[in-house]
Parts: C-alpha cells; structure tokens; sequence
C-alpha cells in the first residue's frame, strides 16, 4: 500500500504589472468621483469643464502609486523585508493619490 500526501504548494506567480496599476486608476477614479459630482452649483469663476481635469488627473495618479505599490511589492520578493516594502508601497501610494487629488482639484475646490 502507498499513501499519497497532496499536499498543495502556492505557486509564487508574479502579480500582472497591469493589476495594481488599475487598481490604483480605479480607486482615484472612486476617490475623485465623489468629489466632483458632489457639486450642486459650481462657483461661476471656474471654466465651463472643470469637471474634465480632476476625473484625468486624480485616476493617472492612482495609476503611478499603483505602479509604485507594485515595484516595492516586487522589491519585497528580491530580498528586502516584505513588511517594510509593504509599508513604503502603500505611504507611496496615498501620496500620490493625494498629490493627484489635490493638483486635480486646484483652481476650483483646492484653493
């Protein structure tokens, strides 16, 4: 008699570069979204699309956080503590999800 063990071994499949990047375009979307559309009345000062701006900026730089998000995950599989690439990803991120919010918005809601 043999005894098989099935044992399952997670594969280390790298993660596609595009996910997080769309990840991250897709949370400036949401983020920036609930700004934008939030407005009753626009103050007349502003230009006539000002909408425009925002919802291209904010989603582009959730896209380079996620970029960067990825490239420090990607670090923390070649040799560098996971937890500490993990932290700097995400403080990367929401900063520049924040710099894309606030250069999205200046001249309107930003002043």
């Amino acid at each position: 008699m043999f005894q098989r063990n099935n044992l399952t071994t997670q594969s280390n499949q790298p993660v596609p570069f595009a996910k997080p990047v769309f990840i991250g375009a897709a949370i400036g979307l949401f983020l920036i979204s609930f700004f934008v559309f939030g407005v009753d009345e626009p103050n007349p000062e502003w230009p006539k699309l000002w909408r425009i701006r925002p919802l291209i900026i904010t989603p582009l730089a959730g896209a380079m956080g996620g970029a960067f998000f990825y490239f420090m995950n990607f670090m923390g599989s070649r040799g560098v503590n996971k937890t500490v690439a993990f932290l700097i990803g995400s403080i990367g991120f929401l900063v520049a999800l924040w710099l894309g919010t606030v250069l999205g918005l200046v001249g309107t809601m930003w002043n």
